[in-house]
């Protein structure tokens, strides 16, 4: 167990601002990927993970869903990628002790950096009614105990089943399958928080809520545009995609409120231009766009890209693709024609000559790829943004052709293939009826609740039993204090988890924490070792093995845990073999190529060195599977972000030392910020029109109708070169601030790129 000096309640009294970096990765980041896996795992371990990482026969790394190349690197992992490896195989481990030694009430005041420090969890544990301290309970016990909570239901539907997108594609099978056996579609998951705006939007105007590029489309580009997104700390590999792209001509612009260390040079620590020389920059433009304001840019352009349409007809549109392929563009034309510029340039905090070069860069180049990420998902209108977005393609042609696409960027490993795999609370009918017939039940056919509708319905009484398959879901949702409240009002909270995170002290009235196996570990099943596999960013599927020994005696898979619990609630219901999905992997895999379309010879397709990709109807054949068969063209309302007087537009964001909940270090090296996280980034300018100064210290109050003051307290300012109006600070814990009913308009996705928020002064002592 680690000691460590982290001083938790958002106090962090050894906190050092520094300067922000102009470059990313270089020779520090080797140092800083390298240390702690050789502190915490020696080099024998270190050397035999780090050579497996993303590698054809080795294990996929969890910390984001970038696709892997076809040629690959000796060492192909970033440095958080390393991080995330060295925080899940640590051979520290929590030992039977703590949980006598340490009552929840204690747990509640210790930060997410010092529970995840203190090792890997490897023993059931239970939290009876009206304790306050979890004991080691037998895994046999421990189903028996949850079944017994599930069967006593009066209705299935007061069950949920939330999922992080760590759980591999079957896993996800088998526990959408037990599920929806036992009756519910109860499925929230981690992508109703993140990516959901981008299914939403995908859906409904090109037929797929997915990526409609392949990796190798970025090295073919013209054009890239990279909105909303830090790939420099999220997922740093996209930088090398990057750097390719640049070397074969492609111009890169960067659209984000704040400047990214790693749009603006990447050093490639694996050539010798990033050890020694100045590496490359990435970004030939950065649009320092008003957190809002993506969606007026966009119409902004295509506006622009139909007056040059109008004058030189028939030489920017893509006439061919879109009366082939489209429809709605009329109805589009006639819309945007009303578009203003004042009022662009009040939504966007741009000028008309940055909006003018990007039009001018997008109607001349051939391909163009637009990429996103969580800056564009997490706001009021992110569904109608997007929709702009593939308008904006669309209008070139820019969907189905090498080089050219649309590009969202998913943070975890397989949050991707969990929706593909069914977990998803609103699964269409043809998914249903092919689980129908391939097991003999009818699946229930009402919508069940996602993230925040689980929330509501806990708030209600209408949830009793939680149970989390990975994740972190208090400290991951929105509005941080009811959702606190909210779960403690569960009968009984369940979490399958590696290492200990907020969601683990707080609890309903009775808690269990089931350990597990982690990735890098090897699944041995009565079968014989076992495979898993997942879904990238750009609908490749490959498989990941585990390769080193459980870090100790016990550990259940996930897939064993899913099968257990199922056997112990349903026994012979159904008929499902679930004994015989947890000893051969195969087995699921089977019944997967049945049930999911694209996998139906998935045992063979997976075995293939490198996976197989699934089939893409925009991408693969400008097939559009929507309600018309065609790629929609949308007219949508632009409605500006207001900033009332004396307040801010706060952003979340997360740090360079972190992966969503997960805080590694109390470091943001790129932002210069160390030995703590207690900070708000605003303008020196806008500190100047509010009358405070860099280093003083304020409370953070978002500002709601319902009238509830919820507030960040203490936090340092720290003066930074945001947009005008503009501020940010660190996810999980500037949840608080977001309301549960601030919600993107068509996902229901928490709105944590729009918190309008007044920054009081803390009086002195």
């Amino acid at each position: 167990m680690h000691d460590t000096d982290v001083n938790p309640g958002n106090e962090y009294p050894d906190l050092e601002v520094g300067h922000n970096k102009t470059w990313a990765v270089g020779v520090p980041a080797i140092l800083h990927s390298m240390e702690p896996a050789l502190r915490e795992m020696g080099p024998t371990r270190t050397a035999k993970l780090m050579t497996a990482i993303n590698q054809k026969n080795g294990f996929d790394c969890m910390s984001c869903a970038w696709p892997d190349p076809g040629d690959r690197n000796i060492l192909e992992f970033c440095e958080n990628g390393a991080k995330a490896v060295t925080w899940e195989a640590t051979p520290i481990t929590v030992p039977t002790s703590f949980w006598s030694e340490n009552s929840l009430t204690s747990l509640l005041d210790k930060s997410e950096y010092w529970l995840g420090m203190q090792g890997r969890l490897v023993e059931p544990v239970h939290k009876p009614a009206g304790a306050d301290h979890y004991e080691p309970i037998g895994w046999d016990e421990a189903f028996a105990l949850i079944a017994e909570r599930l069967n006593g239901l009066s209705s299935p539907d007061q069950a949920a089943f939330y999922t992080s997108g760590r759980t591999a594609n079957e896993t996800a099978f088998v526990y959408q399958l037990f599920a929806r056996a036992f009756g519910t579609n109860n499925l929230p998951d981690c992508s109703n928080m993140c990516h959901e705006s981008t299914g939403t939007a995908l859906s409904e105007t090109i037929g797929i809520g997915k990526s409609t590029i392949a990796y190798d489309d970025f090295g073919k580009a013209d054009l890239i545009i990279v909105m909303g997104q830090n790939p420099g700390t999220n997922h740093p590999r996209m930088l090398t995609a990057l750097e390719e792209a640049k070397r074969n001509g492609a111009t890169i612009v960067a659209v984000n409120p704040l400047p990214e260390a790693g749009l603006i040079r990447y050093k490639n620590p694996q050539k010798p231009r990033g050890i020694i020389g100045r590496g490359t920059q990435i970004a030939d433009h950065f649009l320092q766009i008003r957190s809002g304001g993506d969606m007026a840019l966009l119409q902004a352009v295509s506006q622009r890209v139909l007056e040059a349409e109008d004058a030189a007809p028939g030489t920017i549109l893509d006439h061919e693709f879109l009366a082939k392929h489209t429809l709605g563009l009329e109805e589009f034309r006639a819309h945007i024609a009303a578009l203003d510029d004042f009022t662009v340039l009040e939504a966007t905090g741009l000028t008309l000559e940055e909006i003018d070069l990007l039009a001018d860069l997008y109607i001349r180049s051939d391909r163009v790829i637009i990429t996103w990420a969580m800056g564009l998902t997490q706001q009021k209108n992110a569904v109608a943004t997007l929709k702009e977005l593939i308008t904006l393609l669309l209008l070139r042609g820019n969907i189905g052709k090498p080089g050219a696409g649309a590009s969202p960027i998913r943070g975890h490993s397989n949050v991707q293939g969990d929706r593909t795999m069914g977990i998803w609370e609103q699964m269409p009918s043809t998914f249903l009826d092919a689980l129908q017939a391939e097991f003999g039940f009818d699946p229930p056919r009402a919508h069940g609740f996602d993230a925040l509708q689980t929330l509501a319905g806990l708030q209600r009484g209408d949830i009793d039993v939680f149970f989390a398959m990975g994740g972190n879901f208090v400290a991951a949702i929105s509005d941080t204090a009811a959702a606190e409240a909210a779960m403690r009002g569960a009968g009984l909270t369940v979490q399958v988890s590696t290492k200990l995170n907020r969601s683990h002290v707080v609890t309903g009235e009775e808690a269990l924490i089931l350990p597990t196996l982690g990735r890098t570990e090897v699944d041995l099943q009565a079968g014989g070792p076992q495979f898993l596999s997942v879904e990238d960013s750009v609908c490749a599927v490959h498989a990941t093995h585990g390769k080193i020994p459980p870090v100790a005696p016990g550990l259940l898979s996930e897939v064993a845990i899913v099968c257990r619990l199922a056997q112990a609630t349903l026994g012979d219901r159904h008929g499902i073999d679930w004994a015989g999905f947890e000893a051969e992997y195969d087995v699921i895999r089977d019944h997967i190529s049945r049930v999911v379309p694209g996998f139906e010879t998935f045992n063979a397709d997976v075995r293939r060195k490198g996976g197989f990709v699934l089939p893409n109807g925009p991408r693969d054949e400008r097939r559009f599977d929507t309600a018309t068969g065609k790629a929609m063209i949308t007219v949508n309302e632009l409605e500006p972000l207001e900033r009332p007087e004396g307040r801010l537009i706060l952003q979340t964001l997360r740090s360079h030392d972190q992966f969503n909940t997960t805080i590694y270090s109390l470091n943001d090296r790129y932002r210069g910020i160390k030995n703590g996280r207690d900070v708000i980034f605003v303008n020196p300018d806008d500190l100047v029109e509010l009358g405070l100064t860099d280093g003083q210290r304020v409370d953070i109050h978002s500002e709601w109708s319902d009238g509830v003051d919820r507030v960040l307290p203490n936090y340092r300012v720290v003066s930074y070169p945001t947009a005008r109006g503009c501020a940010a600070a660190y996810y999980p814990e500037a949840n608080v601030l977001v309301p549960l009913q601030s919600a993107a308009t068509g996902s229901n996705t928490p709105v944590s790129k729009a918190v309008i928020v007044r920054l009081e002064p803390v009086p002195q002592a």
